[in-house]
């Protein structure tokens, strides 16, 4: 017998023999996609713990309740307009003409397991998702975080408010009941007031003269593909530009430009990940007490019929206010009519939502500043920027109330005509009187500010000194409160030019009504700050 030696191992060959298939699979993704690298970047960074960011979140964890119900749903919905009679469990509407689609809905509603609170959180998880984005982006708006190099993600934050609004009612269409059917007509009355096209929109949509017999399986289509992959992608390009951008942050000691200061990436997840669970949570239990739209007390649609009392999901209030509350114009024009009742609201609420899209762009060019601006203001601080908000947000609530006139009539034994012209009246009224009272109370914010950083924090603690007199006892801020009142940039309006355009002359009078003496309270300087306080 011959005994031969092993060659001696490596330490290299030892180690890969000890790795486990696990690991090689990891390495082989990492090497060609490189995961690796992006994780390790991403836990790296710290993100910033304050409430309002919890707002984006909100959005991101109903957008994900969103599709995982609807997934459910469209295992059982038959999006067809095919008309059979109704079978099931409902005994009031058994024998009724109705299409597959309201069927279907139904089936869903009484004999699926499960199948209405599924359905309801589908639906409460599309209204949170929705006003979670209006308040985040309201959030954005009032601290700023828009300006360089956010603008992009500003406008990506803008398309899927949009994207989601339409979401929500072609999802809000698809089971054909009576309700959803009035909402279609109004949309088709909308669309055939656009000039010259408005009759090939409605054509295309419908599939023929309304109400069609394609629709639901168009706006079934829109609704679960189309929708939703475009609101999935803009998702995506919205947290890769977050990432790549790093979070904003208030300011605060320690808090630069340059810098994010926050809780590690670790701790981080698992308070979100336990976000998830509340937000999920709080919807299904929405769905489990709260009922909403219940299609079997509207009945199957028919279009010769209209349900009293319809009002819109909130989010599509505004159009629908606007649209009662317009006179009935029209303008007749070598045999042509352009239906002013219907058209202008559509172009007032296009253009509302357009203002505020480009309001980043705006701004920009007021002040002029190409600086990146990862420190957020508080609102008190922009005192015209919050007013403009604030009154942007009051036309919205004013145009909401207007989608509710012939409720308001009836339960506060009102004129329908009453509410109309009051609600018109405040479209006009109501934005002006918010803006002029959300930005004195930012001056008298900015006022106390400056108070309290000259003179120090009130106490309560009244002093009798020497000679008789009374006087309050103040204490003087620490260090990190006075950088937080302070931290602020306050800009200076563009000197007068008459010599130069009109382009120009308007950013002067803009840059003045926006950061003039009247605009905001100047903040105190180090040497009155010290005059002050060497004078105590």
């Amino acid at each position: 017998m011959v005994t031969r030696d092993r060659p001696a191992e490596s330490p290299q060959g030892r180690q890969e023999r000890q790795r486990g298939t696990g690991e090689k699979f990891a390495d082989w993704a990492d090497g060609r996609l490189g995961f690796h690298r992006v994780v390790r970047a991403t836990m790296r960074k710290a993100f910033p713990d304050h409430w309002s960011f919890m707002l984006g979140e909100i959005c991101l964890y109903s957008f994900v309740v969103i599709v995982l119900t609807g997934v459910y749903l469209t295992f059982y919905f038959h999006p067809s307009s095919a008309q059979v009679t109704y079978d099931g469990s409902y005994a009031p509407l058994r024998g009724q003409l109705v299409s597959e689609a309201f069927e279907s809905t139904l089936d869903i509603s009484f004999d699926v397991r499960g199948g209405l609170l599924i359905r309801q959180a589908h639906h409460w998880a599309a209204l949170v998702f929705v006003a979670a984005v209006l308040v985040h982006m309201m959030r954005v708006f009032f601290t700023g975080a828009f300006r360089k190099p956010r603008e992009v993600n500003w406008l990506l934050g803008f398309a899927l408010l949009v994207l989601a609004m339409f979401a929500g009612l072609t999802g809000y269409d698809l089971p054909d009941d009576q309700l959803s059917g009035t909402g279609l007509a109004i949309v088709n009355g909308t669309l055939l007031s656009t000039p010259i096209v408005g009759s090939y929109l409605s054509m295309f949509l419908f599939g023929g003269d309304f109400p069609g017999n394609d629709l639901i399986a168009r706006f079934n289509t829109i609704h679960i593909l189309v929708l939703p992959g475009l609101m999935a992608a803009l998702v995506v390009a919205h947290l890769a530009l977050l990432l790549y951008h790093k979070h904003t942050q208030y300011a605060g000691p320690g808090r630069t430009r340059n810098n994010v200061v926050g809780l590690p990436v670790q701790v981080y997840a698992v308070k979100s990940a336990g976000y998830f669970f509340m937000v999920t949570g709080v919807i299904f239990i929405a769905a489990a007490i709260a009922q909403i739209n219940p299609i079997w007390a509207y009945g199957p649609y028919r279009p010769d019929q209209v349900s009293a009392g319809s009002q819109p999901d909130w989010y599509m209030g505004v159009a629908d206010g606007l649209l009662r509350v317009m006179p009935g114009w029209e303008i007749n024009y070598w045999g042509h009519t352009l239906a002013l009742d219907n058209f202008l609201p559509l172009l007032v609420g296009v253009g509302l939502f357009l203002a505020m899209a480009v309001y980043p762009f705006i701004e920009a060019w007021v002040t002029g500043d190409d600086r990146e601006q990862n420190l957020l203001d508080r609102p008190r601080d922009r005192p015209v920027r919050t007013g403009l908000g604030v009154a942007w947000l009051s036309v919205y609530l004013v145009a909401l109330l207007g989608a509710a006139n012939d409720l308001i009539a009836t339960h506060f034994h009102l004129s329908v005509n009453t509410v109309t012209w009051a609600v018109r009246f405040g479209l006009f009224v109501v934005p002006l009187v918010t803006y002029v009272f959300a930005k004195r109370c930012a001056l008298g914010l900015q006022r106390r500010d400056r108070e309290k950083v000259l003179h120090g924090r009130e106490t309560g603690v009244i002093k009798r000194l020497s000679y008789g007199e009374f006087v309050e006892v103040h204490e003087p801020l620490t260090p990190e409160q006075l950088h937080t009142l302070t931290a602020h940039e306050q800009y200076e309006p563009l000197p007068p030019d008459s010599d130069r355009g009109w382009t120009r002359r308007l950013r002067v009078r803009l840059s003045r009504g926006y950061y003039g003496a009247e605009a905001q309270i100047a903040k105190p300087t180090a040497s009155e700050y010290e005059e002050i306080t060497s004078g105590h």
